[in-house]
This record gives C-alpha cells, sequence and structure tokens, in this order.
C-alpha cells in the first residue's frame, strides 16, 4: 500500500506539468436537462496517472477485462481516467454551483494540486456563470477538491469567491472537521477556503437532507467522510443526482468494495455505495459523477446481480 501511494504521488507530481494552466473546456460545455432544470459541467482538470492514487485496488491488469468501461473511461496507458469539475444547476431562477475543485495558488500536499493556476474561473464564465452571478454554493464534503474556488486571493487576503452566495456546508461535516484542526493539511484547508466563508457571513451550515430550493436537495451518503452528501434533482417527472465522493469512478460499479485511499469509513462508504446502486438501478435516475471523466452523465443498470454504468453520450 505505501509502495503504491509513493508511486502515485510521484505520477501527481509528473502530471502537474502536464495539466497546470491548461483549459480542459475547449469543445462545448456539456449540458443536460432534468425536466425544465439544467445541469451544466465546468471542467479544471481531467485525465490518467491519478487512478490508484485514489483507489488503490483498481490495479490495471484488473480493469482490462471489463470491457464496458472502454474506451470512455480508461486512458491509452490502461489506468482510470478521472475528472475535477464543477456543475451549475439553473433552477428556480437560482443557479447552484455544486462544488468549488480545487482552486489556484492553495498550498497543498497533494502534488499536482499545489499551488495550480487553472484558468477555471474564466471557463465558467465563457460557460455563461459570472462569479456574481451564482446564488448558491453547495460544498458535498470538506476535501481539497471540493471547495478551493470558494475562495480567490486578492491583496493578500483569501476572500469568498462568489459574493453573492450562500454558501451551503453540511453542519456536522463543518463541525467534524473543524475539530480536527491540529492536522496542518486541514488547517490549511479551513484558513483558505473554509473560515473566510464563514467569516463573511455567507455559510448556511445545514442538514443532510436539506430542501436547498424546490426540486434541489441534499442527500446523505455517508463513508467518503462521515457526513458527506449527494445532490438530487427533481423536475418535471424526471429525477437526476449529483455524486460528490460516495463513487468516484465507474470501476467501483462493478466492484462496490474498491474503497478511495481517502474514506474516513471505508466500510461504511462501502454500504452506501450498495445502497445507493440499488435505489439508482431501481429507477430511471440520471446519474452526474462528481469525478467521472466525460462521459460524465448515465444511468446505472443491474445485470445478473452485477452493476455497470450506461454512459449518455
Amino acid at each position: 500500500m505505501l509502495f503504491k501511494r509513493l508511486t502515485g504521488i510521484v505520477r501527481l507530481a509528473l502530471q502537474r506539468q502536464a495539466v497546470n494552466g491548461k483549459s480542459f473546456n475547449l469543445g462545448p460545455f456539456a449540458r443536460w436537462q432534468i425536466g425544465d432544470i439544467t445541469v451544466t459541467k465546468v471542467v479544471e482538470m481531467e485525465g490518467e496517472g491519478f487512478g490508484e492514487f485514489l483507489l488503490p485496488d483498481a490495479e490495471r491488469s484488473a480493469l482490462a477485462s471489463i470491457e464496458w468501461m472502454q474506451p470512455s473511461h480508461l486512458g491509452a496507458r490502461g489506468g482510470l481516467k478521472l475528472s475535477v469539475h464543477s456543475f451549475v444547476i439553473e433552477a428556480n431562477g437560482k443557479r447552484i454551483l455544486v462544488d468549488t475543485n480545487v482552486g489556484n495558488g492553495k498550498k497543498r500536499k497533494v502534488p499536482i494540486w499545489n499551488r495550480m493556476s487553472m484558468p477555471w474561473l474564466e471557463d465558467l464564465k465563457r460557460a455563461g456563470f459570472a462569479p456574481d452571478s451564482i446564488d448558491i454554493v453547495i460544498c458535498t464534503h470538506l476535501h481539497i477538491d471540493h471547495v478551493g474556488w470558494n475562495t480567490v486571493l486578492r491583496d493578500g487576503r483569501w476572500v469568498p469567491t462568489f459574493p453573492n452566495a450562500r454558501y451551503i456546508f453540511v453542519a456536522a461535516e463543518y463541525e467534524y472537521w473543524k475539530a480536527r484542526l491540529d492536522d496542518p493539511a486541514r488547517a490549511e484547508l479551513f484558513a483558505d477556503s473554509v473560515t473566510p466563508i464563514v467569516e463573511a457571513g455567507l455559510a448556511d451550515l445545514v442538514d443532510a437532507e436539506e430542501e436547498i430550493t424546490p426540486g434541489i436537495r441534499l442527500v446523505s451518503t455517508p463513508g467518503h467522510t462521515e457526513d458527506h452528501c449527494a445532490v438530487k434533482i427533481e423536475n418535471g417527472g424526471r429525477t437526476g443526482l449529483i455524486t460528490g465522493d460516495f463513487i468516484h469512478h465507474p470501476v467501483q460499479f462493478e466492484h462496490p468494495g474498491w474503497s478511495s485511499s481517502f474514506d474516513t469509513s471505508p466500510d461504511q462508504s462501502v454500504s452506501t455505495r450498495l445502497s445507493m446502486f440499488e435505489e439508482l438501478a431501481a429507477s430511471e435516475t440520471l446519474l452526474f459523477g462528481t469525478a467521472f471523466p466525460t462521459p460524465t452523465a448515465g444511468y446505472v443498470r443491474k445485470i445478473d446481480d452485477r452493476f455497470r454504468f450506461d454512459p449518455m453520450y
């Protein structure tokens, strides 16, 4: 396990050179409809090389036989492709940004994400969403790749990127990590991406099943973090679900027991995945994978007691 993690760190350092400063939104922005609600994806970065760091059981030899994942979700070298992106939900006249990625200039221990300089904010504007037009920001959990663009550095201070937005944090999630600021990495994250929001009076601490606006509510999906949430969308007789990190990659449909290196409760994360997969397979819910590469959205199918992801192209 230690060797895999060290190898992953080296790969991340090399991949940083390949992605830093690059836009991953060169074509039309991906957009989907759930009834009258529009969901738009804006990518910060995407690539192959850190899947085994995140999912240590995902040996390349074990991936080659999963035919339904090829070629969309495996890279040219046979490893997992992953993405870091946000979704913007347009509902009830509101613009709701779900998860804010890694951000620029943040000091991070993960090499690929340390002091990044990405054009994501400019890409968000090109997609039609100026920062001051965002009404709500939802953080599915408080990990570094989900809160980074909460703030930007201005005149030597970290200030809210979306000054007119209410930032939604699950209260128990916030309190859990706030009690663990003896960890230097956690303290850095709070100092540059969470505390400035609270001090600006823009944070709303809510329940893990909170309704945000009619048709948009949080769904408790614990395991990756103790109080992780997903985001459910319902409108016009249709349903969608933004995963957050209760699942990181479609390979986990084939192997629900493969947990992330960063799950706080791996057994709970497996239980959450299995229960959510059953629920999703029994419905026509359009699933939006928060870390899934293109194609990002699709449907969960159950075939002979095994799950798979059916992408929507």
